[in-house]
């Protein structure tokens, strides 16, 4: 069961995932649903693409922490362990909560007018009253944060027993995964939390009433420390079944649009829908990990470096998108010029403040999640 040489793979899908993230908060910007700044024109075509990247872009980053928490316990005790998220975590969130997320809250309030003034003012008087939506207290962006910090609290004892004995679980799904299909055996507890839990428990992010988000995020997680525990095998059978499972992507994502598009809800529908969103989910992170495995995983200077800047990345960004929106939404520049100047702004403010300013005061570090540099570990 041990697994020690690094995955470069896996950092490479991590940074491209939060990249696509960046993309997906600036075209929320533009599509029909609900965000924090909007548009003065919507572009309903973009909610097919936004669509697709919505289903997997967080499962599989779930997927790749609960792979990483396998690596980080191979050199740590669980205490060490679980004070080293505590600190990589939770740090980042109450500062991000303090100083990062009240500006994206303070522009929402001047859109929905029930805020005026200058944002030191903002800051210095309402800005920790009551929580949001009602109240302007938010995590907003870093919910991920939380959830990954209790997530990995709560099954730190098991996945430190799973690691370290041989134990009849990861036996028996080594060989389920080996059998044709068998894989997609996972998608059965993922489809029960689709298909009962996400109709009574809507997504709110909240962390104690997201009791679907939370559910299946956890499975999610768990299923990546599993899949690393099997070693080799789990990368043979993704090798072997890329191709049936984009088959499978494809077919899952075209089922659902045809029922958005020509079905009302109903039982049927809805149990259908559910199974198509499970195997589509599913589907489109084997296919992610395979592909990965097969051309991304070797090493890079740039790898190195983008793998260090995500995080804080992360953190960032969302703010800068939605500052930078609040001053586009009322021109009439159409969507290429808006957009672009949101991707380009968002990746560049982000950059220079990680490179010109985190990356070069040591004492900020802890505070966006950066340790130091350790080429041989693996992807944590």
């Amino acid at each position: 069961m041990k697994t020690t040489i690094r995955r470069y793979d896996l950092d490479w899908l991590r940074v491209i995932v939060f990249a696509l993230l960046i993309f997906y908060h600036v075209g929320m910007f533009f599509v029909p649903w609900g965000w924090h700044v909007k548009n003065n024109v919507i572009y309903d075509w973009l909610r097919w693409p936004m669509s697709f990247l919505n289903q997997w872009r967080l499962p599989i980053l779930f997927v790749i922490s609960g792979m990483g928490t396998y690596y980080a316990l191979g050199k740590r005790s669980m205490g060490k362990f679980m004070w080293e998220r505590f600190l990589r975590l939770g740090i980042p969130l109450v500062v991000g909560m303090i100083l990062i997320v009240p500006p994206q809250v303070y522009f929402e309030r001047l859109v929905d007018g029930s805020f005026t003034g200058s944002y030191w003012k903002y800051f210095t008087t309402i800005a920790f009253d009551g929580i949001y939506p009602e109240g302007n207290y938010s995590w907003h962006h870093l919910w991920f944060l939380p959830y990954l910090l209790v997530f990995s609290l709560i099954l730190a004892p098991l996945f430190v027993y799973l690691r370290k004995h041989n134990t009849r679980f990861i036996d028996w799904v080594k060989r389920l995964i080996q059998r044709t299909w068998g894989i997609y055996i996972f998608v059965i507890p993922l489809y029960f939390a689709e298909s009962l839990v996400e109709p009574f428990f809507p997504i709110t992010h909240a962390l104690v009433d997201d009791w679907f988000n939370f559910t299946f995020s956890i499975i999610l997680f768990f299923y990546g420390f599993v899949m690393i525990a099997t070693g080799d095998v789990f990368w043979q059978t993704i090798s072997k079944i890329k191709y049936k499972a984009l088959i499978l992507g494809i077919i899952g994502f075209s089922g659902q649009a045809i029922i958005w598009l020509f079905f009302e809800d109903g039982y049927i529908i809805h149990f259908t829908e559910a199974l198509l969103k499970v195997v589509n989910i599913w589907s489109w992170i084997l296919v992610l990990f395979a592909f990965a495995a097969k051309y991304l995983n070797k090493p890079s200077s740039g790898l190195a470096y983008a793998n260090r800047a995500v995080y804080p990345f992360y953190i960032l960004h969302q703010t800068i998108t939605v500052g930078i929106a609040y001053y586009l939404m009322n021109l009439d520049w159409g969507l290429f010029p808006k957009a672009m100047i949101l991707i380009v702004g968002t990746f560049g403010i982000s950059w220079l403040i990680y490179d010109l300013i985190i990356l070069r005061i040591p004492l900020l570090h802890p505070l966006f999640g950066l340790k130091g540099k350790n080429k041989k570990k693996p992807a944590d």
